[in-house]
């Protein structure tokens, strides 16, 4: 027990540094890790996009949210810690498994884990939301909607291999801009609960 407990302190010592919030410092690390997730999701073409046109599908995130300025930080943290939340659960299910190749996915998956724990300290609440569609529906709520489209148009077309190509494609799109955005928030001031 006392082992644990000292384990426990070391790793919240390592993760302070004077001017920073505790644990809310997104590394460099942190950012080769996303980029290393595109990486992994790109090798994992599996079948020309061309040939799943007839597949395609506009899945309704409103792009704006994730790549404009609309979101406040904590907001800006809470999104991006549910878009890799669900980009987590799309791709660790039965269906995916037997969908991509086992190393890629199993990669894909530890790295998107590894994002969420980094995130995980940064989560505050959401604040500031302003009067408008967005606002009144909040962030989160439009990102979960958004994956749960995601999954009605797998379930629709049977995880066919086209359907999960376009998904690919929009995860891609998705973690893209997700990563665009952290790497804002970090240049805006590393310490990423001041507000």
């Amino acid at each position: 027990m006392a082992f644990v407990l000292s384990l426990l302190m070391a790793l919240v010592l390592v993760s302070y540094s004077p001017g920073r919030s505790l644990g809310c410092y997104l590394s460099e690390n942190h950012m080769l890790g996303a980029r290393e997730n595109l990486r992994l999701l790109a090798q994992m073409n599996r079948l020309s996009t061309h040939s799943c046109l007839q597949d395609r599908k506009d899945f309704g995130l409103p792009w704006e949210m994730v790549e404009g300025d609309q979101l406040q930080k904590d907001q800006a943290i809470s999104v991006l810690h549910e878009m890799l939340q669900q980009c987590f659960n799309l791709f660790h299910t039965e269906h995916s498994s037997a969908a991509w190749n086992t190393t890629l996915l199993e990669q894909l998956c530890t790295g998107l884990h590894q994002q969420l724990d980094d995130l995980d300290a940064c989560l505050g609440p959401v604040m500031g939301e302003e009067d408008s569609a967005l606002g009144r529906m909040g962030p989160i709520l439009t990102v979960k909607k958004y994956f749960q489209g995601i999954h009605v148009y797998l379930k629709k077309k049977e995880y066919s291999d086209c359907a999960w190509e376009i998904v690919r494609v929009e995860m891609m799109r998705a973690l893209s801009s997700s990563t665009s955005l952290q790497e804002r928030l970090r240049k805006i001031g590393g310490d990423l609960n001041s507000s």
